[in-house]
């Protein structure tokens, strides 16, 4: 039971996280919006330190459990980039990403949400199939 404590605690706060920024800044946490309200120079402080603290998180991890999170990456680095670019354009497409609308927009009841949370699951699905030629 307890290899599923680091995923609780972090799932709990990324939930925590999403909720104080709702109270109080009045936003959807919405990782693609934060940053993109970054890049267009609007809320810097705030849209700032939200990206900054994403950052500090290994770092948080570090502190707490003595050891780096255990991240493997088998894919190339071309393909981590095309994916990027991909999911930058999903999202922006889609009027957020899954943390907007998978976390918070459900909670909301959100049919818009419901919608893209289902397109975004299956097209994992779908991808994961293709990618490893289960078809």
């Amino acid at each position: 039971m307890t290899q599923y404590l680091q995923s609780l605690a972090g799932g709990a706060l990324i939930g925590l996280s999403a909720i104080l920024f709702l109270i109080l800044n009045g936003r959807i946490a919405g990782i693609s919006g934060i940053v993109g309200r970054l890049a267009q120079g609007t809320s810097i402080l705030i849209n700032a330190a939200f990206v900054v603290g994403l950052m500090l998180g290994p770092v948080l991890f570090m502190a707490i459990f003595a050891e780096w999170p255990a991240v493997t990456i088998t894919a190339s680095l071309p393909l981590i980039a095309v994916a990027g670019l991909l999911v930058g354009f999903g999202s922006r497409m889609g009027s957020g990403c899954t943390s907007g609308h998978g976390v918070l927009g459900l909670a909301r009841l959100s049919p818009r949400s419901l919608a893209a949370v289902i397109t975004f699951l299956a097209t994992g699905m779908i991808t994961v199939t293709l990618m490893r030629g289960s078809l």
